[in-house]
């Protein structure tokens, strides 16, 4: 792990030439000023830390210092036209937005470690370590619920650490570069900004220490994202020196607290499989005639029982309870043979459309998941409406928090009622098995919750949502995983976090 002290000076020498990388899907995107730049962003309401001051970033020489105009001279250097073509592309590949590009990063990691443990000769099924990450199976196994939390400790780690970093910027409202010296050239567009602490450095130190602790056999290649990350600021112009170590130890100040928060949330004991003993003697308590059991060879324990007794964000434990979902339909019931026929249906004559629905929305092993889609979704809609970064962190936090919220709810669920899948009555799908109980749908839940939040700060986009959100809930019935039910369930659960979680933003003192 870095120090904030040695930090700059690594970047340095560490990433002299780099270029992006090419182990991650890059999406080309043309470098944007945002259209607002959210003056008031220190006043949000934040997630982890109890307000800015909480951490402390020191005062910054005046403009008139000395050592403040070295800074500048020095930056002359080695900006436009010094800068090599390598640097050009990495100040271009950053320029589409720090937060963007490491949710991007988090992504395709997630893609990487989405990959189930396989049997061992003797039947049993290795657990991932994360003392020993890169040793078959690797950690992390980046499933959907994990994939959710990581995507969660992310965003709110970026987010309040943005917070914090304009609550200082415009507190010591060190003026932007392109107005101390107009003759430094600027490799990225013009804003107004103050430009201490850097805000670059604050989202790329956050996402670094959240990520690398997410993805610990990750460190080489976050080593050299966070070192192109902290360089690109200096190499287009618009931070010095002072600026980034600021904003880097700023960002790894904030991300401490994220990871002592999740340290403490339940998640290390999501995979305690002595539970499920007694979810099953509950679930027959309760009337459930037929139960979900794993169908692979050798049978694989099933995936994170005790996931839903993990912390959730936006509600407690007694309103999780309440909004959970009502019993699912019996088997043997008119309306369950209801739903079974439907599936009969589509797997006698499934239409060329059920079966492109069911492939796109798939999201299994290899990708990075229901949660990850909807994240890529969610970063197109801010690079569209060229959000700062401190805007895009608000609508990422406020959407993967909800998302792992719905997750752990589903959860919860799945394993109160340990409903059986379609495949315990001879049905097949070419979409993959999942290893949990059927009811409620994931997809639904994560896709509903997606979509509603999302719906909620992006007006305009709010019906092609809501449609998207019915499409990967449909998907998951014409790739026959699950029952009607479980998705319909699921898209009404997942709604209800949504809204429980636009409760918070509209009273977080984001500006219209």
């Amino acid at each position: 792990m870095y120090t904030h002290k040695n930090l700059f000076l690594a970047t340095l020498i560490l990433l002299a030439f780099v270029s992006c990388d090419k182990s991650v899907d890059v999406t080309q995107v043309e470098p944007y000023a945002p259209i607002k730049q959210n003056e008031n962003g220190g006043t949000w309401k934040t997630f982890l830390i109890a307000d800015p001051s909480q951490i402390f970033v020191a005062l910054p020489k005046l403009e008139t210092d000395a050592s403040y105009k070295a800074e500048l001279d020095s930056l002359k250097k080695i900006v436009l036209p010094a800068v090599n073509s390598s640097q050009k592309a990495s100040i271009n590949y950053w320029g589409a937005g720090f937060v963007y590009r490491w949710n991007e990063i988090a992504r395709e990691l997630a893609a990487k470690y989405n990959l189930p443990p396989v049997a061992k000769a003797d039947g049993t099924y290795p657990v991932p370590d994360p003392n020993n990450p890169l040793a078959e199976p690797k950690f992390p196994f980046a499933n959907p619920p994990y994939a959710s939390r990581a995507f969660a400790y992310l965003s709110i780690a970026q987010y309040d650490a943005l917070v914090a970093a304009w609550y200082y910027k415009f507190k010591y409202n060190r003026k932007p570069i392109r107005v101390s010296d107009p003759s430094v050239v600027q490799g990225l567009p013009q804003n107004s900004l103050p430009s201490y602490p850097s805000e670059g450095a604050v989202v790329s130190s956050a996402s670094y220490v959240v990520l690398l602790s997410m993805f610990p056999g990750e460190t080489e290649f976050l080593n050299t994202k966070l070192a192109e990350a902290l360089n690109v600021p200096l190499w287009a112009g618009i931070n010095v020196k002072s600026d980034i170590e600021a904003g880097a130890k700023l960002g790894k100040a904030v991300a401490d607290v994220a990871l002592a928060k999740s340290k403490t949330d339940g998640m290390g004991n999501a995979n305690n499989q002595t539970v499920t003993a007694g979810f099953i003697a509950a679930a027959k308590a309760r009337g459930v005639t037929k139960l979900w059991e794993s169908l692979e060879v050798p049978v694989r324990p099933p995936l994170l029982p005790n996931y839903g007794a993990v912390k959730t964000w936006t509600f407690d434990k007694a309103t999780l309870e309440k909004i959970r979902p009502k019993t699912p339909f019996l088997v043997g019931s008119p309306e369950w043979e209801k739903d079974l026929a439907e599936l009969k249906a589509i797997d006698k004559s499934q239409t060329r459309e059920q079966s492109r629905i069911a492939a796109y929305w798939a999201d299994g092993p290899g990708t990075y998941t229901p949660p990850g889609h909807w994240n890529r979704l969610a970063t197109d809609l801010c690079l569209n409406a060229k959000l700062s970064e401190i805007s895009t962190a608000r609508v990422l936090a406020y959407l993967n928090t909800g998302v792992m919220d719905a997750g752990i709810a589903c959860w919860e669920a799945k394993y109160y009622y340990y409903a059986p899948r379609p495949q315990q009555f001879g049905l097949k799908t070419s979409v993959g098995l999942p290893n949990f109980p059927s009811y409620t749908s994931g997809h639904s839940t994560f896709s509903s919750a997606a979509a509603t939040i999302l719906g909620y700060m992006f007006p305009s986009a709010s019906s092609e949502l809501t449609a998207k959100a019915l499409e990967a809930s449909n998907s998951r019935i014409y790739g026959l995983i699950h029952f009607r039910v479980d998705a319909e369930m699921g898209l009404d659960h997942g709604k209800k976090i949504g809204e429980l979680v636009i409760q918070r933003a509209k009273s977080d003192g984001f500006e219209l």
